[in-house]
């Protein structure tokens, strides 16, 4: 009896563990203090960005609440359950980076840019460099 209750609990375990697994680069983080999010689904690929259909689908893209232009992702690899690399051009194609995206452990990612372009959008007419290293929550 215990062996059967045993397996059922490790077997539980087993599938709660997949679930997070499966949802760590899905959905939709954000960062308050610069008023920017980034959409994402690094499983499916399958992100439209708003207004800018013609691109087709993607892992997501990072965007300001305040400026209608985006960052595109045009490639998202997951390393492992909490890192993933991505490659990111902005919207008219003349920008590039690389970027990893971290799961911490307090459930919040780390955004850190790694080469070329640094993000950036207009805030008041403005441009506004995006730090090279940026929290995002859920």
């Amino acid at each position: 009896m215990k062996k059967i209750i045993l397996s059922i609990l490790m077997l539980a375990m087993h599938i709660f563990c997949f679930a997070q697994d499966s949802v760590t680069f899905k959905g939709y983080i954000h960062n308050e203090e610069y008023k920017v999010y980034i959409k994402m689904n690094f499983y499916d690929k399958n992100v439209i960005v708003p207004g800018q259909e013609i691109f087709g689908e993607l892992p997501g893209y990072f965007g300001s609440k305040n400026d209608s232009r985006k960052w595109l992702f045009t490639d998202a690899v997951i390393k492992n359950r909490t890192t993933a690399e991505i490659s990111i051009t902005n919207d008219y194609g003349s920008e590039d980076l690389t970027a990893t995206l971290k799961l911490l452990p307090d459930g919040s990612y780390e955004l850190i840019q790694n080469e070329g372009s640094t993000l950036k959008i207009v805030e008041k007419r403005k441009w506004v460099k995006i730090p090279k290293k940026i929290k995002l929550t859920r």
